[in-house]
């Protein structure tokens, strides 16, 4: 999941948001604005009961946004280095570089984000009734006092032993503990996902033929979700195993083909050696890697502006591109790699580069690896 538009950084972990955020905020805001603190609260200006909402929507992705930075920073203090947090539809992801080390730091790792969670969940409950004590206005106990619920709820949900939510981690700690094999443990962990997913799926369907209930659809959703997350889950385990041992030189292409950080983006376009072979290339100054530029960011210049705007104009950024070392495995890059041209994996030694990595490259050497497996299986 890709952020839409980047917030800045915490605890040195950028964070992210996905455009799909605004219609839970807006579904939040909505649903307390209109519903639940005018049927509670009646009485006051539609103005308070949307200000109202509002905010208490901002606390509550504050609160989601706390959940997932205790992940990253626990993560980090365990040796796994985060690329970034992401709030998006149903809640937050934060993309890990690598897999942790043992079981031990899998479990804190995934513990600390239900845990912090229930904190702020019993935190915003003493505030409410602080409040109440104090006689503050009931909109605003009311508010807190949903913040604490629905805190509750979120840590509650995530543990659950379901794949990819924090239980799912638990239980795949728990199982990499009890079987010594983190393969197996994630397969066991995908399995539970995939049938605590069908049975929302299945519940949230008769919820909605029964009663027409839009919670029925949304609980539906959520299911579909996990199905879907956790296989994609399993699969990447599946290929993290078929790739174990295996380094990032074996599968990557050596010595591509690269172009001046100076050429115009005219030149890209016009020159044979970048029209047909692929469809992004490493920019490079003094044989330095610089970035990355695709065919398609060059043909969006217009052709007027072609021959004046450089390739070190709407190139992405080293900074932005995912880079590995030659000899890193390859299975610990597999988190960090996305389909498109504009996720090409430099490869850089020493500060040159060396090579270029995209999923068919990895695809391809799955491929082998499988065919080798086969033919060494037989009589």
């Amino acid at each position: 999941m890709r952020a839409t538009f980047v917030l800045g950084r915490i605890a040195g972990i950028r964070i992210g948001v996905h455009w799909s955020v605004l219609f839970i905020f807006g579904l939040i805001a909505f649903g307390l604005s209109e519903g639940r603190l005018p049927e509670t609260y009646p009485g006051h200006a539609w103005a308070v009961y949307w200000s109202a909402g509002l905010c208490t929507a901002v606390v509550f992705f504050a609160s989601l946004l706390a959940h997932e930075v205790a992940h990253g920073v626990v993560a980090r203090r365990n040796g796994v280095e985060v690329d970034d947090i992401v709030l998006w539809l149903l809640g937050g992801a934060a993309r890990l570089k690598s897999e942790a080390a043992g079981p031990g730091a899998e479990l804190r790792i995934a513990g600390v984000g239900p845990l912090v969670s229930l904190l702020l969940g019993g935190l915003f409950a003493l505030a409410a009734w602080l409040l109440d004590l104090a006689s503050a206005p009931g909109i605003v106990v009311e508010m807190v006092a949903w913040l604490a619920g629905i805190n509750v709820l979120l840590a509650v949900f995530n543990v659950l032993p379901a794949a990819p939510l924090d239980g799912g981690r638990l239980l795949r700690a728990y199982l990499w503990w009890r079987t010594g094999d983190r393969l197996r443990a994630t397969v066991g962990a995908t399995a539970a996902g995939r049938v605590f997913g069908w049975v929302l799926v299945a519940l949230g369907l008769v919820l909605f033929m029964r009663s027409g209930a839009f919670g029925g659809l949304w609980l539906a959703l959520i299911g579909w979700f996990l199905i879907t997350a956790a296989t994609a889950e399993g699969r990447q385990a599946q290929l993290r195993g078929a790739l174990a041992g295996v380094p990032v030189r074996d599968a990557m292409t050596p010595q591509p083909l690269t172009v001046p950080a100076d050429a115009t983006v005219a030149d890209l376009l016009s020159d044979v050696r970048y029209r047909y072979r692929h469809s992004a290339f490493p920019v490079t100054e003094d044989g330095t890697p610089l970035g990355l530029v695709t065919l398609d960011s060059a043909r969006k210049v217009p052709g007027a502006d072609a021959g004046s705007v450089t390739v070190r104009d709407v190139m992405v950024p080293l900074p932005q591109t995912t880079v590995a070392e030659p000899d890193s495995p390859l299975a610990d890059l597999l988190p960090r790699m996305e389909p498109g041209a504009e996720h090409r994996v430099l490869v850089v030694e020493q500060g040159r580069l060396v090579g270029i990595l995209s999923l068919s490259d990895v695809s391809r050497t799955v491929t082998w690896l499988m065919n080798a497996e086969g033919r060494r299986g037989r009589p």
